[in-house]
C-alpha cells in the first residue's frame, strides 16, 4: 500500500469526516500515544513499588568505568527521557535493579520491558515488546 493510500477517510453523505481508517502496522505505532491521549493507558494493572533501595545499592557498589546515564528510551513506541527518576509523568517504572548491573524498566506508554545490562566498559540495551 502506498503512503498516499495509507489513510482512508470515512465520510457521511455530506462529505463530513466521521472516522479515519489506517493500516494495522500504522495503528500499532500510534496506539500508545492514542491511549495516553484518551486516558486509557492507566487501565493497565497497577505496578508494584519500584525497588529504589536496590537501585541505590546498584549505584553505590557498581564500579563504573563510565558515568551512569539515567536516560531511558523505549524502542517499541519511542518514548524517551533524559532521567527516568525525574521525568515528568514518570514514563518508565523501575521493576528490577541489582548490584550485578541489571536495571529493568517497564514503559508506561506501551508496556514494553527495557533492560539495561551494565558491564565494566559498556551498557547493553535489550527489550521485549508487550504481549
Amino acid at each position: 500500500m502506498s503512503a498516499k493510500n495509507a489513510l482512508r477517510y470515512l465520510t457521511d453523505t455530506e462529505g463530513n469526516i466521521l472516522a479515519v481508517q489506517l493500516p494495522w502496522d500504522v495503528w500499532k505505532k500510534l496506539e500508545p500515544a492514542a491511549a495516553a491521549l484518551l486516558g486509557t493507558a492507566d487501565s493497565r494493572p497497577a505496578l508494584p513499588p519500584e525497588p529504589l533501595s536496590a537501585f541505590e545499592e546498584f549505584l553505590q557498589f557498581w564500579d563504573f568505568r563510565y558515568a551512569y546515564d539515567p536516560a531511558v528510551r523505549c524502542p517499541h513506541c519511542g518514548v524517551a527521557c533524559e532521567d527516568w527518576r525525574t521525568a515528568e509523568g514518570h514514563p518508565f517504572h523501575l521493576t528490577n535493579a541489582n548490584v550485578g548491573g541489571l536495571l529493568v524498566f517497564r514503559c508506561k506508554a506501551c508496556g514494553c520491558t527495557i533492560r539495561q545490562k551494565h558491564f565494566r566498559d559498556h551498557v547493553a540495551h535489550e527489550h521485549t515488546p508487550p504481549a
